[in-house]
């Protein structure tokens, strides 16, 4: 008999899913961050960071997979929704994130310059909202990290950023 997958096996298994969407941010040339929404066991919209692709501020992979989402259940309340991203959400994605209704986030490392779910502002877990999600950070946290650090060493000796 085989034991049901424990949830440390269903969130790292949805972070190798939102570490695919950020390679293919990376491979585009964007910040290699990337976002999976899951719903009853099954993913329903995937995104990866396109602000360099798109030159737009706020396409960020959380926002995308968020919209997409509301796109595939026809409402922008995202009950019972999961959301894996590959570093901690910024302000603008955790504000995101708790206006969906989102129930779970999953994020890889910390982001000691913009994290807003755990670092610099705790906007997930705050009782002063109208809605808290459940979380759990540090998933895959070395993989999603040394992604993001291989992309900005290669920025810096290219001479970008």
């Amino acid at each position: 008999m085989t034991d049901a997958p424990s949830d440390n096996d269903d969130a790292a298994a949805l972070m190798r899913l939102a570490l695919a969407q950020a390679r293919l941010a990376e491979a585009a040339g964007d910040v290699p961050i990337g976002a999976v929404i899951a719903r009853d066991g099954k993913v329903i919209a995937a995104a990866h960071n396109r602000r360099i692709i798109d030159a737009d501020p706020t396409a960020h992979a959380e926002i995308l997979a968020i919209r997409a989402a509301a796109r595939v259940i026809g409402d922008w309340r995202l009950t019972g929704c999961t959301l894996a991203v590959t570093l901690e959400p910024c302000p603008m994605c955790a504000g995101a994130i708790v206006l969906a209704r989102i129930e779970r986030l999953i994020y890889g490392p910390a982001d000691p310059k913009a994290g807003a779910v755990d670092t610099l502002y705790r906007l997930c877990s705050d009782d002063r909202l109208n809605h808290r999600v459940e979380v759990m950070g540090g998933v895959l946290a070395e993989p999603c990290g040394r992604l993001l650090s291989d992309f900005f060493r290669r920025q810096r000796q290219a001479g970008k950023r």
